[in-house]
């Protein structure tokens, strides 16, 4: 028999007077995995975890965490998850041992307990031999981790990160992705949003949202060798701005991008068949033209051409309403 999922929502709505903020998603999460769940502002991100935390009532809809009902046991899923956001409140005054036995306290834990959990909280966050050290004069990645190690004193099943690593250097970023490796490997399961591409590697599931449905989903490698049929080409010249312009003229090409000195094309024609259009162009508008590779996507590739999808999708089904 398959595990049953850890956490699971099936057709949830959240409305907020006539707008509709989540639209009908759904998803299963596996018992100790790290489930990325992506989208731009305002996409129902931050919405769907309030949502599975037990911090909003849905519309509609149903869903779990760890078998308990998300309208029903909204008290025994808080005793159950940790949640930490970009926002998350440490008290600058106090070191860092001082902040972990004081959210300790606030999940009701004391005496020896909290000295066990504290001690626990330092070591799965490497934050031992910072424990003295006054908040205010960390750097942004350690109080992150710190975050994250109140996060957990009450060892949680759960773990609910709403975009953590917000402006936090990459270096940090991918020291506090380490931290999260190792709890997901001790059992926890992990549900964390980010906008960083490089982050969304670190999953083993991904979900992105776009104005409040989920529009494509898979592991960030079947995502990016999955079911594309379009090609994509990385276009090297000496001007990727006026060349982005230009191309997006042609109808050869369902989708660009400036992906830092190049640029990135969407086109159902072969490799010959684009560089020869391409030269053209650029000896017609003096632009010096480098050269032109069939890549495969970057995860950041497949998000942007499902969510032109989706646009597409939305203008025609207007179009016709409007007939």
């Amino acid at each position: 028999m398959n595990e049953e999922p850890a956490v699971f929502v099936k057709n949830l709505y959240k409305k907020f007077g006539d707008f509709n903020a989540v639209d009908g998603i759904s998803f299963e999460v596996k018992k100790g995995s790290i489930f990325g769940f992506l989208g731009p502002n305002g996409a129902g991100k931050s919405t769907t975890i309030k949502m599975l935390c037990g911090l909003l009532t849905p519309s509609a809809g149903s869903g779990s965490i760890g078998g308990f009902d998300i309208m029903k046991d909204t008290e025994s899923i808080k005793k159950n998850i940790g949640y930490m956001s970009q926002k998350f409140s440490l008290y600058d005054d106090l070191s860092v041992f001082e902040n972990i036995k004081f959210f300790g306290s606030l999940y009701g834990l004391s005496g020896a307990v909290l000295n066990e959990r504290a001690a626990m909280a330092l070591k799965l966050a490497d934050l031992e031999n910072k424990r003295d050290l006054i908040t205010k004069n960390l750097p942004g990645g350690i109080k992150q981790r710190l975050a994250l190690g109140c996060a957990i004193l009450h060892k949680p099943r759960f773990l609910f990160l709403d975009e953590p690593t917000s402006g936090v250097d990459p270096i940090s970023r991918r020291n506090f992705w380490s931290v999260i490796h190792e709890f997901a490997s001790s059992g926890i399961t992990v549900f964390v949003t980010t906008h960083y591409m490089e982050e969304a590697e670190y999953c083993d599931y991904l979900v992105l949202i776009y104005k409040g449905k989920v529009i494509i989903s898979g592991t960030p490698a079947g995502l990016k060798t999955g079911n594309t049929t379009d090609n994509i080409f990385k276009i090297d010249s000496c001007s990727p701005a006026d060349l982005y312009e230009l191309l997006c003229r042609r109808k050869e090409f369902s989708e660009l991008n400036i992906f830092g000195g190049s640029l990135h094309a969407v086109s159902t024609l072969d490799k010959n068949a684009n560089e020869e259009i391409i030269k053209n162009i650029c000896k017609e508008n003096n632009i010096v033209f480098n050269s032109i590779e069939k890549i495969t996507p970057t995860l950041e590739d497949i998000f942007v051409l499902a969510i032109a999808a989706a646009d597409r999708a939305a203008d025609t089904k207007k179009e016709v309403f409007s007939l």
